[in-house]
């Protein structure tokens, strides 16, 4: 393994992410015969589904939170191969009918369904993750500044690369992703003058598997790999296994994304080979929509998650990392420069 070759702490914590709740009337019900009754919240997950080991698992911990804090008995449902904008929208609509609230689409694919399904039941509160176009008294857009944490991951690789060669791989070409491939290649460049990022998308679209094959993500990191990256940062969702696999193999860094994916019992055969992981707090945004349902002032219109509210952060639960002055440094340094605006993250 190319280690670093001292240790630090990456000094970013990991707060709760804070939502703002605007007000929206009374708890938001179901316009369905259950309207005295609310079930809990219902997930609809995004593509690669539970057991992603990032995305969607993040969302599900929001959900269990709120079952053991409110006592629900949520439910989640897993996406389909092939489905439609109309399959969503049934989903949705069919979780609202049923009594659950809030019902939430875990992925921007998911904006045209709850758009829809928000305008036919407007006492359900509704929230969409990574998306902020859908606008509606019922809807909460739950989006993050991806570009913040993944500038810290990009820094973090800049400190540790021996190479000077660093790898970028997105699941899909698609503006969401670009905010990770942006801000990493930024944070790598303002660090370390001469580091090269290679870039490569897995597929143009989701449809294709960019989110939900690690194969891919495997092959993709071999090819970086070869070409002499020693870090390589994954924004791919389930593909993102193959990465770090990928790296463990090599006995290279990987940088995971979403969840702290060093904790992770999935990946507990790589994880010596993740040097931290740039975090949104997913979990955090889903139990708060719940909560505000359950407090009786729903949250709607857009809530962000960024540094500064702790909706995004960078993971140090390796202590090779965590234990790294360097990285710690340097790390801490950018994140009070985002913080206090003499630092601007690009997004594109």
């Amino acid at each position: 393994m190319r280690r670093v070759s001292r240790i630090a702490v990456a000094g970013v914590a990991t707060a709760a992410f804070a939502v703002t709740v605007s007000a929206c009337g009374s708890s938001s019900t179901s316009s369905s015969s259950n309207d005295d009754k609310n079930l809990g919240l219902a997930l609809a997950y995004d593509v690669g589904g539970k057991g992603d080991q990032s995305f969607n698992d993040a969302a599900t911990a929001g959900m269990e939170k709120a079952d053991k804090e409110f006592g629900y008995k949520s439910t989640a449902v897993e996406p389909q191969d092939g489905e439609s904008d109309a399959d969503k929208v049934q989903r949705l609509e069919s979780l609202a009918k049923q009594g659950y609230n809030p019902v939430i689409g875990v992925g921007f694919a998911y904006a045209p369904a709850v758009k829809e399904a928000a305008a036919k039941y407007p006492k359900t509160t509704f929230g969409i993750v990574d998306d902020e176009q859908t606008k509606a008294d019922n809807v909460a857009d739950l989006v993050f500044s991806e570009e913040q944490a993944s500038y810290l991951a990009g820094v973090a690789a800049a400190k540790a690369t021996k190479s000077n060669v660093v790898g970028f791989i997105g699941g899909v070409d698609v503006p969401l992703i670009h905010k990770f491939e942006a801000g990493y290649k930024q944070g790598v460049a303002d660090t370390k003058k001469g580091v090269t990022v290679k870039s490569q998308y897995l597929t143009e679209t989701a449809a294709e598997g960019g989110f939900s094959s690690p194969d891919k993500g495997e092959s993709a990191a071999d090819g970086q790999i070869d070409a002499g990256a020693d870090v390589v940062y994954a924004a791919a969702g389930l593909s993102g296994q193959g990465v770090i696999k990928a790296a463990s193999a090599n006995k290279i860094w990987a940088i995971g994304v979403d969840s702290d994916q060093y904790k992770q019992d999935a990946l507990k055969a790589y994880k010596d080979a993740i040097l931290t992981s740039a975090m949104k707090n997913v979990e955090g945004a889903v139990f708060t929509l719940a909560k505000s349902v359950e407090d009786g002032k729903p949250a709607t219109g857009v809530v962000r998650g960024d540094l500064a509210n702790g909706g995004v952060s960078l993971a140090n639960s390796n202590p090779t990392f965590s234990g790294d002055k360097e990285i710690q440094d340097a790390v801490k340094k950018a994140e009070e420069g985002i913080k206090n605006g003499t630092i601007t993250v690009k997004t594109s």
